[in-house]
């Protein structure tokens, strides 16, 4: 293998739980919450799928439909699509819908799977290109950089700065291009079949691992370096 393309959510970092999410814009807004009421917040947010990178929405009203399907393909559609999600919870102050948006942004919000940063530092000091392919509304670098990995990093491929989103092969076109890799002798690695099996049609491998919690999922990632 040339390389080997990461999805990023769900893949190599995951993001807080959505009672961490909402105690964090709580904090930063100066709002109390009793810790019931905080805990049946959280799960309604949930449900809603307002948390992105979290559950997917139970249901999406007709009114946020056409925005949902194409939120990864811009910074505004994507703040749209998760902020109207998260205004069908009722909150105690108007400004927390913003601040949960600019809360899951935060570096502090994401944590790498325990075997990601081997993975990736293996990669780099066997020649391996890396790239992020991510369906994403907002810059992930700094995540990278805060948590000390973007270092291992060669390439990104965000969805809302090429105005496509998974499973467009052109997006991982993209990425094998700024890495100067073969699709043929590129691997795709993420946590959706439905948009990161789109590598398949530009002739990729893909390997999938699952969406769960940092703590369920120690090792999954570590595969990876016996199939290049």
């Amino acid at each position: 293998m040339d390389a080997v393309l990461f999805d990023f959510s769900g893949t190599l970092f995951r993001i807080e739980s959505a009672e961490s999410w909402l105690r964090a814009a709580l904090d930063e807004t100066g709002t109390a919450l009793p810790d019931a009421e905080l805990r049946e917040t959280a799960a309604a947010l949930e449900a809603a799928g307002a948390l992105p990178g979290g559950a997917p929405p139970e249901s999406v009203p007709e009114e946020l439909a056409g925005v949902w399907a194409r939120r990864d393909e811009s910074a505004r559609l994507h703040r749209a699509a998760f902020t109207g999600l998260s205004r069908r919870v009722p909150l105690p102050a108007p400004g927390l819908y913003d601040a949960l948006y600019e809360r899951h942004m935060s570096p502090d919000a994401w944590s790498p799977y325990p075997d990601a940063r081997r993975v990736l530092r293996a990669l780099r000091e066997r020649g391996v290109g890396v790239g992020v392919v991510s369906n994403i509304g907002w810059d992930l670098r700094p995540v990278f950089r805060a948590h000390g990995v973007d270092g291992y990093v060669d390439a990104y491929a965000l969805s809302y700065e090429h105005g496509v989103q998974k499973p467009d092969p052109r997006l991982f076109s993209a990425a094998c291009r700024a890495l100067g890799a073969d699709p043929g002798r590129t691997l795709m690695v993420g946590d959706s079949r439905e948009a990161d099996g789109g590598a398949v049609a530009l002739g990729c491998r893909v390997r999938f691992v699952e969406h769960l919690p940092v703590a369920h999922r120690p090792d999954a990632l570590l595969p990876v370096l016996d199939l290049v």
